[in-house]
């Protein structure tokens, strides 16, 4: 196997040693991203545990790969992922896990903010929305340096199942989920397209039928689909890890990709709050640079997601409301 060339001068630290946290860090550690890879978790002897692992795996990588001391260490950071947090329960929704959470943020922005202030925070915990805007208030960064994943995860679930209905390699669908990570998100089907045609003229011209029952289904089965995962295995880590390192690499590389990712705006009126649209991604962090032209119906879905995800902050902001 040939070496790889060496990554550039990039330190990312993963707050939180957990599956989402590890898998992030081998996924980035195979990317050749970040040149120091660095593992903080309360729990340092299983982070140790886990960075020794890594390093074994890393045969071929030249990051380094260190367990921090504290938050002193996120000094210099390029970006800091926080995964740290209660994960979510078969039955319970994201929004379930709010309080507890929350609680956890105002504990950890605070001390990276302190220590690592010109970083780009990026926000996996759930529930994502809500903690994407709890990090931008604690940590007092620019709204562009505070993102979550927010539906970069359910728009690659969304491409995955529009690909598998029209057997089509999902690269070549274009659709996007926006709002909530959570049970109010909006799949945008006025803008859904595959080879430059919207979803009914590409079945025009490929003779088949645009079965609406079809199209619920492809809908909740990637709202659903987090839920089916941990009824079976408890988690989710893998496709989180891969959106992670796909929303770092466009930050890392500067490249304007666009990606749908949570930040704090102002959506149908309603708002601060953070939800999912697309934005752009570069080394000065998420610009949502151009409105998308949704329909009424779909900007009527999106007011009813931001006040969702405002009325979960309002609740955490006031744990004895």
């Amino acid at each position: 196997m040939p070496l790889q060339s060496e990554p550039p001068n990039v330190k990312i630290v993963i707050v939180g040693a957990g599956s989402v946290g590890v898998t992030t860090a081998y996924a980035l550690l195979l990317s050749n991203l970040a040149s120091e890879i660095v593992l903080l978790d309360i729990d340092t002897t299983r982070a140790e545990g886990e960075v020794i692992d890594l390093s074994h795996a890393a045969h071929f990588a030249h990051a380094k790969v260190r367990v921090a001391r504290g938050y002193e260490d996120c000094a210099g950071a390029t970006i800091v992922i926080i995964t740290a947090g209660v994960n979510q329960k078969p039955g319970q929704t994201r929004l379930d896990l709010v309080k507890t959470n929350y609680r956890l943020f105002e504990s950890v922005v605070p001390q990276v903010a302190r220590h690592a202030p010109d970083t780009i925070l990026l926000v996996a915990t759930n529930p994502v929305d809500v903690l994407t805007q709890a990090a931008q208030d604690l940590s007092g960064f620019p709204t562009e340096r505070v993102i979550g994943s927010g539906t970069a995860m359910d728009t690659t679930r969304f491409r995955h199942e529009l690909g598998r209905h029209y057997r089509v390699n999902p690269r070549n669908v274009h659709a996007v989920i926006i709002g909530e990570h959570g049970d109010s998100q909006i799949p945008v089907w006025s803008l859904a397209s595959i080879a430059g045609m919207r979803l009914r003229d590409y079945c025009r011209q490929a003779g088949v039928e645009y079965d609406e029952a079809a199209m619920d289904a492809v809908a909740q089965r990637t709202r659903g689909a987090a839920y089916e995962i941990i009824k079976r295995k408890g988690k989710t880590n893998y496709g989180v890890a891969s959106v992670l390192v796909g929303i770092v690499e466009p930050i890392v590389k500067n490249n304007d990709a666009i990606v749908t990712v949570s930040r704090v705006g102002i959506y149908e009126g309603v708002g601060p709050v953070a939800l999912s649209m697309p934005c752009k991604l570069n080394n000065s962090g998420a610009h949502m640079d151009v409105p998308l032209m949704l329909d009424d119906v779909e900007r009527e879905g999106l007011r009813k997601s931001a006040e969702s995800i405002l009325e979960a902050l309002n609740s955490a902001r006031n744990p004895e409301s």
